[in-house]
């Protein structure tokens, strides 16, 4: 199993194993040229979106252009396929942010990804709050965890409460890490973290 990470605004990851390779979440619409080039180069098997938000799923239509199958939580979906556009930011501008939703490619399908589910040697595992539908991937206690946890100069974090669809649920979510027996944490922004940072930070929100 290997871990790299390419920040393109949010954290893009490539997971490679004897499964396949997967990437996990696309990045944000201005690094196109970047994200295109890493298509070409790593040649992913699967795209994972760990939730719909643009800095994360804004270069998905390049993946499924090229046929890479897109994967996200079936909640997310209705923002990826252009439905709903409903993104908190900027904070307290939700009609700029529905601007900012509607000027994004969206995606023509894409596939469930429940969690639970194995996708080529990851374990999709749900993290609400953030988003209702976000998930992350989990294998050999090494959690991609999108923005359930932010990395920070000062360890771990939650995204501000605007950002958040339910920040009482967030912070459960960020509880929950605690109970899966992990060894790091790759948030979507960020640095790598280790459990005690997230300990640290639980106990200090809790």
């Amino acid at each position: 199993m290997n871990v790299e990470v390419r920040p393109l605004y949010a954290n893009v990851f490539l997971l490679s194993g004897p499964e396949g390779r997967l990437l996990v979440d696309s990045g944000a619409l201005s690094h196109v040229p970047r994200f295109a080039a890493l298509l070409r180069a790593f040649r992913p098997d699967a795209l994972l979106l760990t939730h719909a938000h643009v800095d994360h799923a804004g270069n998905a239509f390049l993946a499924a252009r090229a046929g890479v199958p897109v994967l996200a939580h079936p909640l997310e979906h209705p923002a990826l396929l252009g439905q709903l556009h409903d993104l908190p930011y900027p904070a307290g501008f939700p009609a700029l942010g529905r601007v900012i939703s509607r000027a994004h490619p969206k995606l023509r399908s894409v596939q469930a990804a429940l969690p639970g589910r194995d996708v080529l040697g990851w374990r999709v595992v749900h993290l609400p709050g953030h988003t209702p539908g976000q998930v992350g991937m989990l294998r050999d206690g090494v959690l991609i965890a999108g923005d359930a946890v932010v990395g920070g100069p000062d360890g771990a974090h939650l995204p501000r409460a605007a950002y958040n669809h339910d920040h009482a649920q967030a912070l459960d979510t960020l509880r929950g890490l605690l109970d899966l027996d992990l060894r790091e944490v790759w948030p979507g922004h960020g640095g790598r973290l280790m459990p005690e940072q997230i300990r640290a930070r639980a106990e200090r929100d809790g």
